[in-house]
């Protein structure tokens, strides 16, 4: 059974009082909510909100670090399980678990809190247990702070495992998670724009990260995501898609974000991070719509009229070569009133989702967003798409990610189009699946 805790604040879609939401399922696509697992305390540690953790397995017991928010401090706490099913938690009597933030380090301090300190990870080596807590060094950046201890209650802080630049990777770091590969070590943080990550050797004698790579897990609105390995050996990551429309949109919808794709995460032999999806997505799969080598015409619309729906996947493969730009339209009405347009440009070695047609809302976004691409070797280029009515989730030769928001108002905005320019292009195979919405 997975099991996935996610923040939630049952009152309503605004963050204030959050708590852990519960939810099981079998297969990684059909899911149960569960209740709610954690809820603060109000004469505790975490009264004002029970934050971001992780979960480790303390020899056999199930067991999560968080982080509790009260008056000015956010300090580490800690809660075991007392049920087979996940849905009972004793939280420790020891908590919090740090009296304060490190004196030996002169961490950032905001007008909110008394030191940028949360999110964690925890891991254990032998029969030390390491933890990451995300936070922010004065005048330097972001920073994963490690600590040590023998029993998970007792914590001595080490050093930083890594620093950033905070014109680069902002001046704080959230949600820290080191993931270990045969390949190497990749470090990811979320620095509130993105999701930055560092790939390199993790030193485990000096207990630090030698980064010789860098760059951005994902280019749209992926968020603060956290993984696990499951019995078949695979890295699989969560993360949490934010909203792009305004609060009141939000307060309308009754509900705001959603939990990313699981993706299966892995490290290439130069470093650098790919993707792939479980398998277990395809049972989502329904009617099946597939083209081969067909050329998409510069000189007018190309549409797909056997195809249709607010929830699809789309796998894509053209050859590349002297191609300018070519692309996909989806969510399109019959008047073209309103589309998000997915451009290729491969001169340009980008990929553009244009949502300045997406809807007609005047509450929502409607930025581009993108993310760059480079050729396969044979010159071809590949695209993985889901869309899931206001998510859109896009891989590009299982290298690059981008997920994003759009909001379309009218209900026949299904239509699904490709488009090129400047030149013909060739499409060696267009796969679309027309996907369960239960």
């Amino acid at each position: 059974m997975y099991h996935l805790f996610y923040q939630y604040n049952p009152a309503g879609p605004f963050h204030d009082t959050i708590h852990w939401g519960h939810a099981v399922s079998e297969d990684l696509v059909n899911w149960t909510d569960e209740p709610i697992a954690l809820a603060p305390d109000p004469d505790g540690p975490d009264s004002v909100g029970v934050w971001s953790g992780c979960f480790v397995d303390d020899d056999g017991t199930p067991t999560v670090m968080y982080t509790g928010g009260a008056g000015t401090n956010q300090l580490p706490c800690l809660a075991r399980a007392t049920d087979d099913s996940l849905r009972n938690w004793q939280k420790s009597s020891e908590n919090p678990l740090l009296e304060s933030v490190p004196e030996e380090i002169d961490i950032l301090h905001s007008i909110d809190w008394h030191g940028e300190f949360r999110d964690h990870c925890v891991w254990r080596e032998g029969e030390t247990w390491y933890q990451l807590i995300g936070s922010g060094l004065d005048g330097e950046g972001g920073a994963a702070l490690l600590f040590e201890s023998p029993d998970l209650i007792e914590w001595e802080y080490c050093h930083p495992l890594l620093t950033g630049d905070w014109r680069k990777t902002g001046p704080i770091w959230e949600c820290p998670e080191l993931l270990q590969f045969e390949e190497g070590a990749l470090l990811h943080v979320s620095d509130y724009s993105k999701v930055a990550y560092f790939t390199g050797e993790y030193d485990e004698e000096a207990h630090r990260l030698r980064p010789s790579n860098d760059g951005v897990l994902d280019h749209g609105v992926f968020y603060a995501p956290q993984s696990f390995e499951d019995d078949a050996s695979r890295t699989v990551m969560f993360g949490w898609l934010k909203e792009d429309r305004d609060q009141q949109a939000q307060w309308d919808a009754g509900w705001s974000g959603a939990m990313s794709l699981p993706r299966v995460v892995s490290l290439t032999e130069d470093g650098t991070p790919q993707y792939s999806l479980p398998t277990e997505l395809e049972t989502l799969r329904q009617t099946h719509h597939s083209f081969s080598n067909f050329t998409i015409s510069s000189d007018g619309s190309n549409p797909l009229p056997e195809v249709a729906g607010d929830t699809l996947e789309v796998k894509m493969t053209v050859d590349a070569n002297d191609v300018g730009e070519f692309g996909l339209v989806i969510r399109e009405t019959p008047d073209g009133e309103e589309r998000t347009v997915i451009r290729c440009s491969i001169r340009h070695r980008s990929l553009i989702v244009d949502r300045s047609q997406s809807s007609n809302s005047d509450a929502v976004v409607d930025s581009s967003e993108s993310m760059p691409i480079a050729l396969e070797k044979n010159g071809t280029f590949s695209f993985h798409l889901f869309l899931d009515r206001s998510i859109i989730e896009l891989f590009a030769n299982d290298a690059q990610a981008l997920a994003t928001r759009i909001y379309p108002t009218r209900r026949d905005s299904t239509g699904i189009s490709l488009y090129a320019k400047d030149c013909d292009v060739t499409v060696e195979s267009l796969d679309v699946w027309e996907l369960s919405a239960e």
